[in-house]
C-alpha cells in the first residue's frame, strides 16, 4: 500500500487464474477511457503488466466485471475470456455478489448498524448531470430503490476533526451509491470532492475502498479482499481512538451469513424443481394404485404449504 499516484507500473495484482485477474485499483484512476489523452487508466496498466493476455476482439482488450468510480480504491475483477465474463455477469445480475467498501466519513455516526434506505436518480440539475441524487430533492430524475448496510468500525480524527471509520455493503448497485447514501445521512465520505460541492479538497485522496469481493462461481467461487488503506502508519492524518469492532470478525460474520442465504436459496430451487418434477408426474394417469397414493399424499402435503 502506498500513498503515491498512480502509474503505468504500479498496478498491483491480488488474484490471478486462467479465467480472472483482480487487481488492487488505484485511486483517481479510470478504468478505461476513449479519450486519446487520457494514457494512465486501468486497461492501460493491465496492457503494459500482461500484453499477452489482451483480447483483440474487445474495445478494451480486457473484459471488467464491474465499475469502480474514477476516485474510488481496491478490489477489480477482470475477465480473460468471454465464458468467464458471462459467468461473473451472471452472478451480479442476480445479486448473488458481496461487495464490501472502507470508508472515513465525516462526523462520529451514531447509529453504529443501519441500512441506508434513499432512492437515486439522476441528477439534471445544470453543472451537475455528472451527479446522482436522493428522491425529493430538486432536479432528481428516474429514482430507483437503493440499500445500503453500514457497520460503524471506529471513531477518530482526521486532520484534527472527527470521522468514522465504516464498513459500506451495497445491497443494490447504483452509480455513486455509496458516496449518495452517506452524503444523505450528513456523514459524507472524507475527501469526495463532488458530493461536497468542491468544499472537501484538504485530503490527498477520496477516502473510499473496495475492501471485499466474493463472486459465488461455478465450481469454485472467488474471494478477494484488499488492504485496508486507512490506517495510520500509511496515513498519519488519520488518529483512530475508539474501536467499535474489528475488521476481520465483521467480515468473516458477513460471509457467514452470505453463505447461509445462499444456501437456502439452492435448497428452495432444488426444493421447486423437485415439486415441478412430482407435479408432472401426478399430472399423468397413475400407473398403480401406489402411485395413484403417492400422488394423492404430495399433492395434499403441498396444497398445506
Amino acid at each position: 500500500m502506498t500513498t503515491e499516484p498512480a502509474s503505468l507500473e504500479n498496478l498491483r495484482v491480488l488474484y490471478q487464474d486462467d479465467d480472472y485477474i483482480v487487481v488492487d485499483k488505484h485511486w483517481d484512476i479510470r478504468i478505461d477511457s476513449k479519450m486519446w489523452y487520457e494514457k494512465l487508466t486501468v486497461q492501460a496498466q493491465l496492457r503494459h503488466r500482461f500484453p499477452q493476455l489482451v483480447d483483440t476482439s474487445t474495445y478494451y482488450g480486457f473484459r471488467f466485471c464491474h465499475q469502480l468510480d474514477f476516485s474510488t480504491s481496491g478490489a477489480l475483477c477482470v475477465a480473460l475470456n468471454k465464458a468467464a465474463a458471462g459467468q461473473a455477469y451472471r452472478c451480479f445480475k442476480d445479486r448473488t455478489v458481496t461487495k464490501a467498501y472502507l470508508a472515513l466519513l465525516r462526523g462520529h455516526v451514531e447509529k453504529q448498524t443501519q441500512t441506508l434506505d434513499f432512492s437515486i436518480g439522476k441528477n439534471s440539475t445544470e453543472g451537475k448531470t455528472h451527479m446522482m441524487c436522493i428522491e425529493g430533492t430538486e432536479g432528481c430524475e428516474n429514482s430507483k430503490p437503493c440499500q445500503t448496510e453500514l457497520m460503524a468500525l471506529e471513531y477518530g480524527l482526521y486532520d484534527g476533526e472527527p470521522v468514522t471509520k465504516v464498513l459500506l455493503l451495497p445491497l443494490t448497485g447504483r452509480t455513486h451509491q455509496l458516496r449518495v447514501h452517506c452524503s444523505a445521512i450528513n456523514h459524507p465520505i472524507v475527501g469526495d470532492f463532488t458530493y461536497s460541492s468542491g468544499a472537501d479538497d484538504g485530503p490527498y485522496r477520496m477516502m473510499l475502498h473496495a475492501h471485499l469481493l466474493y463472486i459465488p462461481l461455478e465450481p469454485q467461487p472467488l474471494l478477494v479482499t484488499s488492504e485496508d488503506p486507512f490506517v495510520p502508519s500509511l496515513d498519519p492524518k488519520w488518529l483512530p481512538q475508539h474501536s467499535l469492532r474489528t475488521l476481520t470478525p465483521t467480515v468473516e460474520a458477513l460471509l457467514e451469513s452470505r453463505a447461509e442465504k445462499d444456501r437456502k436459496m439452492k435448497e428452495e430451487e432444488q426444493e421447486k424443481v423437485k415439486r415441478e418434477e412430482n407435479r408432472k408426474k401426478c399430472s399423468k394417469q397413475p400407473e398403480s394404485e401406489e402411485l395413484s397414493r403417492q400422488c394423492q399424499e404430495w399433492l395434499s402435503e403441498w396444497a398445506g404449504d
